[in-house]
């Protein structure tokens, strides 16, 4: 999840669509100086794209639908273990091929409709059957980067699907065949956008088409209100009120696990961090995440919970080699990471935990290597190297978000400045170009508009091809480069289905990119999220996962 991923993310702002995202009280009385007891409200950082997350990549989205829909598999409360969601057991064939899902008797759905194997294929099978505009990555990237393609893919672009079919052996066993192996699974079973739905929705669903293309794509009306979507979640969708800014959940009572600890949660945007402090400071929320370092020792003082989760993310710099040739240049990306004062950044930007990266996944992520060439902060060999690629007089176009705070990427202006200065130390001329984070951001990074660029990561599970794989499985247009040794490394890691094997593979892919250095890997870094005293939080997560239905109120 990022979502802010960089390809994930990017995907997401592709998509036009009129939100409003304020810091406004609900309609419902809150005005009291603290929120109803009776709803929990939480702070979000922005609107969320869709209810449907199948046609999402952002991490409001997914915050918001994992608690209404759950996946056939889940990770454990608090980690990055993969346990059974909506099937108790899971196994797979020796080819890793064939996915056997052994489904929870007795779930039902929001509306009614009881879960078996025959829904399951029902919506793994409307998602390989979508055709039109719903094949935009803008809509499907998480299908198009886990299965492929479609069952007709209309554009030469899509790649070939994955997905070989899905048969229900009895009520409650389903089986998923794919036709290659590959190291997303059984990973990607668990992802919000693959959350199973109600049929009932599903044949609602139908009567609602995604329209336009490029930058002016729409969603499907349904995705853009509550009454349509029914999942088998602790919670179920009760309203989305655009004009203030809120997506309200109802506990449902007649969940399969245990019941919710609060009878309703209220996402509130409040797009601002210091916005969103200040109302859990006054009592308006109960809740919100990514507090800004600086704030969690105030917010300690006063009595707020702000626990911190694990490390499970990377904030990079990214180069994009075909929007500057002198990127092309090897000398000049290794001068680039010597000249950035990577510690500093983490010294005085980042929470307490944080470490400087010295690869494209966290320490905590088996396929970390130890033997990665390392780029030390050294101004004078940064300058040395400029001068032997004849770059002395290099300029860059540097982008940089705005009115955002992202988990790995606390104050995107002021790690931007700090890092211009470093350039600007030893020669390099940077031209800033700050942007709206959506769409202009994501879509301008992603179709390879800027020279150099920040952007992060936070693993959607526990295997290091989601980090290696999202990036540098091939050529994309947001890193501009060909490289087939990186390329055919990972795909070979990607089809071995021995895990220790596929582990050293990752470690020899780690080292092949960081010789190639096709961006600079800043840091890792533990966010944090803050509740008000009278709240039992839930776990966190380190996957920013965290189920809602644990907390309640003191």
């Amino acid at each position: 999840m990022q979502i802010a991923r960089s390809k994930a993310a990017a995907v997401a702002a592709a998509v036009s669509i009129a939100m409003v995202a304020t810091a406004c009280s609900s309609e419902r009385d809150t005005s009291d100086d603290a929120a109803s007891t009776e709803s929990f409200v939480f702070g979000a950082a922005g609107n969320p794209a869709s209810l449907d997350p199948f046609l999402a990549s952002d991490g409001e989205t997914f915050r918001i639908s994992r608690q209404v829909l759950e996946t056939l598999l889940d990770h454990e409360s608090g980690g990055s273990e993969l346990v059974g969601g909506l099937a108790e057991e899971w196994e797979s064939n020796d080819e890793g091929t064939e996915w056997t899902f052994f489904l929870r008797d007795g779930v039902t759905f929001h509306d009614g409709a009881e879960l078996t194997a025959e829904v399951v294929c029902q919506n793994f099978d409307r998602w390989y059957n979508l055709t039109g505009t719903y094949q935009s990555t803008a809509l499907t990237y998480y299908w198009q980067a886990e299965f492929g393609g479609f069952a007709e893919n209309e554009s030469e672009d899509t790649p070939e699907s994955n997905y070989a079919g899905c048969e229900a052996t009895d009520d409650l066993t389903a089986v998923i065949s794919v036709n290659e192996p590959s190291a997303v699974y059984p990973g990607a079973f668990s992802l919000a956008a693959f959350a199973i739905h109600s049929p009932n929705s599903i044949e609602a669903y139908e009567e609602d088409e995604a329209g336009g293309e490029g930058d002016a794509i729409s969603m499907p009306d349904y995705s853009q209100e509550a009454g349509t979507i029914a999942g088998t979640g602790p919670f179920e969708l009760t309203e989305w009120n655009k004009s203030s800014g809120e997506v309200t959940i109802t506990r449902f009572d007649d969940y399969w696990g245990e019941t919710a600890g609060f009878e309703e949660i209220v996402f509130r945007t409040i797009s601002d961090e210091a916005a969103r402090r200040q109302a859990l400071q006054t009592g308006e929320i109960h809740g919100y995440d990514l507090v800004a370092p600086g704030d969690v020792d105030t917010l300690l003082d006063a009595g707020f919970q702000v626990p911190t989760r694990d490390v499970f993310n990377i904030f990079y710099m990214a180069f994009t080699q075909e929007s500057n040739e002198a990127l092309e240049d090897l000398r000049v990306r290794q001068a680039i990471a010597h000249a950035l004062d990577r510690q500093t950044l983490v010294d005085t930007q980042l929470p307490e935990g944080g470490v400087v990266a010295t690869q494209f996944v966290p320490d905590t992520i088996e396929g970390y290597s130890d033997d990665v060439t390392l780029y030390d902060y050294d101004p004078d060999t940064a300058r040395d190297l400029l001068a032997e690629a004849d770059a002395e007089d290099l300029t860059l176009e540097f982008c940089y978000p705005t009115e955002v705070t992202r988990p790995y990427m606390p104050s995107p202006a002021d790690l931007f400045e700090l890092m211009k200065s470093d350039l600007e130390e030893v020669g390099i001329t940077v031209e800033p170009r700050p942007m709206q984070w959506t769409p202009d951001y994501l879509d301008t990074t992603r179709d390879g508009g800027c020279d150099i660029y920040l952007l992060g990561w936070t693993g959607d599970f526990n295997d290091a091809y989601n980090f290696l794989g999202t990036w540098f499985d091939g050529y994309s247009k947001e890193w501009g480069f060909r490289n087939d040794e990186i390329f055919d490394a990972l795909a070979a890691s990607a089809v071995e289905p021995d895990v220790e094997t596929r582990v050293e593979m990752y470690k020899e892919a780690n080292e092949l990119v960081m010789d190639f250095l096709p961006g600079v890997p800043i840091s890792s870094s533990p966010p944090s999220i803050a509740f008000a005293e009278n709240v039992n939080p839930p776990t966190v997560s380190p996957l920013t996962q965290e189920k809602f239905a644990e907390g309640s109120f003191k």
